[in-house]
C-alpha cells in the first residue's frame, strides 16, 4: 500500500513539475509583452516633443492603448493559469485568430483499435486555460482566454459529450507557483499517449476539490470550475433578453458575472457603454464585487445594488413590510402622478407668498411654511394690472393639462401669465399694425419678467420641485389622502405618510430601498429644467480652433475620479444583468428599466426565493421593462453549494412554500446531517454558543440568519467572536452563502411577511458544509429540537 502511494505521490510531483515548467514559460513570456508595453509608452512619451496638435493626439492614443494593455499584463491573480485540455485531433486543420485548431469534433481516424479488443488514441493538442490570453514569439498559444470559442471544451465537455477532449485538468497555483493539479478523464475507455507516454491522470476529480474549499467574506470567480449547463448560460447570444432560472446553489449570481466578462470579451466596442450588474443588497455587493477584477476585467462593468442606482441618494434602513409592500406597488405610479403636481400648490416650509403688491416680504426671521401666492399686481403702461387666484387657477390647469415633466412646463405657465398680463393691459388694441403690436409686446415681455418681483412670483407660483421635496410633502397625511384617493385605502395612506415622516421637512433623511424607487419616478415626473451653461474662451481655442488638446499621461492623474464621476451620473446601459430578479418590486423594475432603454438583458433568478408577495403584479412590471425583445430561456439544475443532507431539509419548507416546484439536485454529500437545538431561557446565550461550536468545526466563516427586526440584537449576541462570523436579517442573506449557518427561529422568519416560507427556504439553504437549526419560543420544537415546520 505504502508502494502505491509512493507511485501516486511521484506521478502527481511529476505533472506538478510539468505545468510548473509550461507556467514558468508563460511568465517568461509576460515579462517580454511588459517590456514592449513599457517602450510603446516611453517611445509615445517622446511625441510630446513635436508640439504639434496630431502628433498628440497620436501620442494620446498610443500612451492609452499600450497603457491599458499594461494595466493588464500588471495585474495580480490568484492563479493565472487554470486549466488545460487534451485533444484529439480534429476534423480538419483550421486554426482560430487564438491559434487553436477551431474543430470540434475529432477526426475520423482520431480514434483506432488496438489489436486487444481497446481503443487507443494520440493526443494532437494540448491547450492552457487562463484569464487572458498568451501567444509566443511565434504566435502559437501558450495561455487561452477562457472566454475565447477554443477554451469552451474544457467547460462543456462531459463524459457523455466528450467531442475531442479526453483529459480535462485543473491546475491549482498562487503567484508563479503551481500548488497541484486534479484531472477529470472524459474518454476514460481510451488508452491515450502524450508524446509517446500513456496519459497520467492525477486526483478525484476538479469540482470536488473546489467545492470543498472554504469560504471567505468576498465570492470567487468559478472559472476554473465551471461546469457544462453554466457555460451554455454564459456563451449565450447577447441579443435581446437571456433568461436565468436555478434553485439555491446553481451558480446563478457566479454565472451572471461571469457572462459579463464574457460578453466584453466578445464585443468590447458594443458593451463600451457600460455593463450595469443589479444586486438586491450592499452586502452582496460587496461580496461579488472582487469577481470581475479577478477575471481582468474593471472599469466598464458598474455592480450596484437596488438601492444605490440613483445618484444621491443610498439606502441605509428598511421598511416594515406592509410599508414595503404599499410602496413597492404599481398603484404608487398613480399615487407619485398626483403628488408631483400637487405638490405646486401645496404648502412649502422654508418659502414665503409674496405680499398683497406683488413685493415679497423681507425680514431677519425665518421663512414659516407658505401656500403658492393667490394674485399677481404688476404695473405696465401706468397702470396696475392683476391676475386674481381664479385666473392664476385657470392658467395652472391648462398647463398641467399637458404631459410633460412638471418642472419643464414652467417656461409655458410663465408664457400663459404674460399672456393672459397683456390681455389685461389692453395693449394690443392700441396698436393695429402687428409689426408695431409685436414690438410693443416683446417690449412688455421684456419688462415685466425682468422685474423681482415678477421672478420671485414665479418661483413662488411654479417653484422648481425636488424629488425628495415631493416625498416630504407626502408625509403629510392629509396631502397624502387627497393624492391617493380611490389608489390607497385609508389605512394605507396613513402607513406611507408615516413612514416618510422620517425624511424631514426637505426631504433629507434615511431612505429604504422602496423610497429610491420613487425619488427615480419622481425625478422622471418633475424632470430637470435645463440650465445655460457659460464657457469662457481659452486663448489656444481662439488661435486653433480647438476645444481641448490634452494628452493620456496629461490625464492620467485625474482619470479615475472622472470615471468615477461618470459612472455615477450614468443611467443608460449597453447590457443590464438582473440578479435575484425575482425579488424586485414592480416600482424597482420601473427604476431598472430606466437604465436598459436600449441595452440587452440577462435576468437571473428563482421564484422560490421571493420575497416580494404579489408575483403578478411584478411580473407586469417586468414585462413593461423588457419590451418586446425577444427571450430565451435557461434553466440551471444542479446544486453545488449544499449537501445532500442540508438540500434535503431545506426541500420540506419548499415543498409548503411552492407546492410542485422542484428543487436542484445536489451534487455531493458530506454525512453530516443538519443539527437541531432549542435555545435555552437566553436566547443570545444560545446563539453565541452555536457559533462558537461551529467556528471550532470549520475553517471559514458562519452566517447567523435571524428575522429582521433582531439584526441589532444578533450583532451584540457575537460581539467579539471576529470576523469569520457575521450575523444578518433574513432579507440580507439572498445571494450570500458560508460553510456553516446558524438560522434562528425559522417561525419568526416565516411569520414576518406573507412570502416568510420562502425567504426561510433561502435562509436554509446558504450552508455549504454544516446547519444549524435554533428553535424559539415559536417554533414548538419537539424533544430532538425539531420545529414544527420542518417536521414530516
Amino acid at each position: 500500500m505504502a508502494v502505491q502511494d509512493a507511485a501516486v505521490d511521484s506521478v502527481r510531483d511529476r505533472e506538478v513539475g510539468v505545468e510548473q515548467d509550461h507556467l514558468d514559460q508563460v511568465y517568461r513570456r509576460l515579462e517580454e509583452k511588459i517590456h514592449e508595453a513599457e517602450f510603446l509608452m516611453d517611445d509615445a512619451s517622446r511625441r510630446a516633443q513635436v508640439g504639434t496638435p496630431g502628433a498628440l493626439a497620436e501620442r494620446d492614443a498610443q500612451v492609452f492603448r499600450a497603457g491599458l494593455h499594461l494595466n493588464r499584463l500588471n495585474s495580480e491573480f490568484e492563479d493565472f493559469l487554470f486549466g488545460r485540455i487534451d485533444l484529439l485531433l480534429g476534423k480538419d486543420g483550421v486554426r482560430g485568430p487564438d491559434g487553436a485548431f477551431t474543430s470540434v469534433e475529432p477526426a475520423d481516424d482520431a480514434v483506432l483499435p488496438d489489436g486487444d479488443g481497446g481503443r487507443t488514441a494520440r493526443i494532437a493538442e494540448t491547450l492552457h486555460i487562463g484569464r487572458l490570453g498568451v501567444l509566443d514569439a511565434d504566435y502559437a498559444p501558450l495561455v487561452i482566454d477562457w472566454r475565447a470559442p477554443a477554451a469552451a471544451p474544457f467547460y462543456r465537455s462531459t463524459p457523455k459529450d466528450p467531442g475531442r477532449v479526453v483529459r480535462r485538468r485543473v491546475i491549482r497555483s498562487k503567484g508563479r507557483r503551481v500548488l497541484g493539479v486534479e484531472d477529470d478523464l472524459m474518454r476514460p475507455e481510451l488508452t491515450a499517449t502524450l508524446n509517446g507516454a500513456e496519459l497520467p491522470v492525477v486526483g478525484d476529480g476538479a469540482l470536488m476539490a473546489a467545492l470543498g474549499r472554504a469560504r471567505s467574506h468576498a465570492m470567487r470567480d468559478i472559472v476554473s470550475s465551471i461546469q457544462a449547463e453554466q457555460d451554455l448560460v454564459i456563451r449565450a447570444p447577447a441579443a435581446s433578453v437571456t433568461e436565468v432560472g436555478g434553485g439555491p446553489g446553481t451558480g446563478k449570481t457566479a454565472v451572471a458575472l461571469h457572462r459579463a466578462a464574457y460578453l466584453l470579451y466578445q464585443d468590447r466596442r458594443r458593451y463600451a457603454g457600460g455593463i450595469l450588474v443589479v444586486s438586491p443588497t450592499p452586502l452582496l455587493v460587496a461580496y461579488t464585487e472582487g469577481v470581475l477584477p479577478s477575471l481582468g476585467e474593471e472599469g466598464q462593468v458598474a455592480i450596484r445594488a437596488v438601492g444605490s442606482l440613483v445618484e444621491g441618494a443610498e439606502a441605509t434602513t428598511y421598511d416594515s413590510p406592509d410599508v414595503a409592500r404599499i410602496k413597492g406597488s404599481s398603484r404608487m405610479v398613480k399615487v407619485l402622478r398626483k403628488a408631483a403636481r400637487g405638490a405646486l400648490t401645496a404648502s412649502r416650509p422654508g418659502s414665503a407668498a409674496p405680499a398683497a403688491d406683488g413685493q415679497l416680504p423681507f425680514d431677519d426671521a425665518p421663512a414659516e411654511a407658505a401656500a403658492p401666492p393667490t394674485a399677481l399686481r404688476a404695473v405696465a403702461f401706468g397702470s396696475r394690472i392683476e391676475l386674481d387666484a381664479g385666473e392664476l387657477d385657470r392658467i395652472r390647469q391648462a398647463v398641467l393639462g399637458g404631459t410633460a415633466p412638471v418642472n419643464l412646463m414652467r417656461p409655458r405657465a410663465r408664457r400663459l401669465i404674460l399672456d393672459s398680463l397683456w390681455t389685461k393691459s389692453g395693449a394690443g388694441r392700441r396698436h393695429p399694425d402687428p409689426e408695431l403690436a409685436a414690438e410693443a409686446r416683446q417690449a412688455f415681455d421684456e419688462d415685466i419678467s425682468t422685474e423681482p418681483y415678477f421672478t420671485a412670483f414665479l418661483d413662488a407660483w411654479w417653484p422648481e420641485l425636488t424629488p425628495r421635496g415631493v416625498l416630504a410633502a407626502m408625509a403629510d397625511q392629509r396631502l397624502l389622502a387627497r393624492w391617493s384617493r380611490r389608489v390607497l385605502q385609508p389605512r394605507e395612506a396613513r402607513l406611507l405618510a408615516r413612514s416618510l415622516q422620517r425624511l424631514g421637512p426637505d426631504g433629507r433623511g434615511p431612505l429604504s430601498v422602496h423610497d429610491v424607487a420613487l425619488l427615480d419616478e419622481l425625478q422622471g415626473l418633475l424632470g430637470v429644467p435645463a440650465r445655460p451653461r457659460r464657457r469662457e474662451a481659452e486663448p489656444l481655442d481662439q488661435l486653433t480652433g480647438l476645444d481641448e488638446v490634452t494628452t493620456f499621461a496629461d490625464r492620467s492623474a485625474s482619470r479615475r475620479s472622472r470615471t468615477e464621476r461618470l459612472e455615477e451620473e450614468r443611467t443608460d446601459y449597453a447590457h443590464v444583468i438582473v440578479d435575484e430578479a425575482q425579488d424586485l418590486t414592480p416600482m424597482q423594475w420601473r427604476l431598472v428599466g430606466r437604465r436598459g432603454r436600449h441595452a440587452t438583458w440577462t435576468v437571473v433568478g428563482d421564484p422560490a426565493q421571493s420575497s416580494w408577495p404579489d408575483p403578478d403584479d411584478a411580473g407586469a412590471a417586468r414585462d413593461e421593462a423588457l419590451g418586446t425583445r425577444p427571450r430565451r430561456a435557461f434553466t440551471l439544475t444542479v446544486n453545488y453549494r449544499n449537501p445532500a443532507e442540508i438540500a434535503e431539509v431545506a426541500a420540506q419548507v419548499l415543498a409548503v412554500a411552492m407546492p410542485g416546484m422542484e428543487p436542484p439536485s445536489a451534487v455531493r454529500s458530506t454525512g453530516l446531517l443538519p443539527r437541531f437545538a432549542q435555545a435555552g431561557d437566553d436566547l443570545g446565550a444560545s446563539v453565541r454558543a452555536e457559533a462558537e461550536r461551529l467556528l471550532g468545526e470549520v475553517d471559514g466563516t458562519v452566517g447567523v440568519v435571524v428575522a429582521m427586526d433582531r439584526r441589532g440584537g444578533a450583532r451584540q449576541w457575537l460581539a467579539g467572536l471576529g470576523d469569520r462570523v457575521v450575523a444578518l436579517g433574513s432579507l440580507e442573506a439572498k445571494g450570500l452563502e458560508y460553510d456553516a449557518t446558524v438560522v434562528v427561529s425559522p417561525a419568526e422568519i416565516a411569520d414576518e411577511s406573507p412570502a416568510g416560507l420562502r425567504v426561510l427556504y433561502v435562509a436554509l439553504t446558504r450552508a455549504t458544509q454544516r446547519l444549524t437549526v435554533l428553535s424559539g419560543e415559536r417554533d414548538a420544537a419537539d424533544a430532538d429540537g425539531v420545529p414544527d415546520l420542518l417536521r414530516d
